[in-house]
């Protein structure tokens, strides 16, 4: 079996015109690496394929998204039925705003209808605090605690958590209160996380594959990073549910636990980053910086 570890924006350091660096742990602490190459196969879990997306654009490229239906199921009901429907295939990015999102869907022109969903699905911005949340040790300045439930990052006030606006999560585009966004339109981060728009909008997913397929695009020239028209926008030829595929053509990939002992090595391992790169290790980490690791499943 081969595996392919896929590294976030948060987790790869690129230094221009500097040698490579390798992520050589010391003799006292392991690097972020060294502690997942020696997780057990325990560490890791499936992600379901009725969870997952595959979205082909029309150069080729291809973007992998899974869904979160523990935190959104009536946007995410919605979104398994928009792509089971062909809604999104010849759909378009619609916005690159730099630093910020990349959004997807039909444009307000386009009159295709959404078949099938709940076009007002209640506001699912938080939920009710679960009894598998796992707190990092560190001071947040948006949430008295953050940390991991079933792998996904989320903070909390005591009284509900949320899941929070970190680099490759996506959510789900609205109007102005109280409309709450049907799933029609979809945009993930792809900058620094924005926290304040947390609690506001529901996000439902993350983007785990081709991520660089969203963010190595032209930005929109109009306001918010929007595409003029469409001869600027990057066409969507095909979005299907991994679980739809043929076997031989079905894609899949692992999580690591944020349940098992190797998710909290690895964490500690990202707070106190040590090696012949590192001066003074911070002794802290940022959730958005200590995003579940992903690999690929062959």
């Amino acid at each position: 079996m081969f595996t392919r570890l896929l590294l976030t924006g948060s987790a790869a350091l690129f230094l221009m015109g500097a040698a490579p660096i390798t992520q050589q742990g010391s003799a006292t602490q392991p690097s972020p690496q060294e502690v997942l190459d020696a997780a057990p196969a325990s560490a890791w879990m499936t992600i379901p394929a009725e969870d997952l997306v595959v979205m082909t654009l029309a150069d080729g490229s291809v973007v992998e998204y899974q869904l979160a239906p523990d935190f959104a199921p009536a946007h995410v009901a919605n979104i398994r039925q928009l792509v089971r429907s062909g809604y999104f295939d010849g759909a378009s990015i619609l916005r690159v705003q730099d630093a910020y999102v990349v959004q997807w869907g039909r444009a307000d022109e386009d009159k295709t209808e959404a078949k099938g969903i709940n076009p007002t699905p209640p506001a699912e911005y938080e939920f009710a605090p679960p009894a598998d949340f796992k707190a990092l040790p560190y001071r947040d300045a948006y949430a008295e605690a953050v940390g991991h439930v079933k792998s996904w990052p989320v903070a909390s006030d005591g009284k509900s958590d949320w899941l929070v606006h970190c680099y490759g999560m996506i959510g789900v585009a609205r109007d102005v209160a109280p409309d709450t966004g049907s799933g029609t339109q979809l945009y993930t981060v792809i900058g620094h996380a924005p926290r304040h728009l947390d609690r506001n909008l529901a996000v439902v997913g993350r983007v785990i594959n081709g991520m660089e397929f969203l963010t190595d695009r032209p930005r929109g020239t109009e306001e918010l990073g929007f595409y003029k028209d469409d001869t600027q926008r990057i066409k969507i030829v095909s979005v299907k549910m991994a679980a739809d595929l043929p076997a031989e053509a079905r894609p899949s990939f692992q999580v690591l636990d944020s349940d098992s002992p190797t998710f909290a090595a690895w964490v500690k391992a990202r707070a106190n980053r040590s090696g012949a790169f590192f001066v003074k290790p911070a002794g802290a980490v940022d959730l958005c910086n200590a995003l579940a690791p992903v690999r690929g499943i062959k």
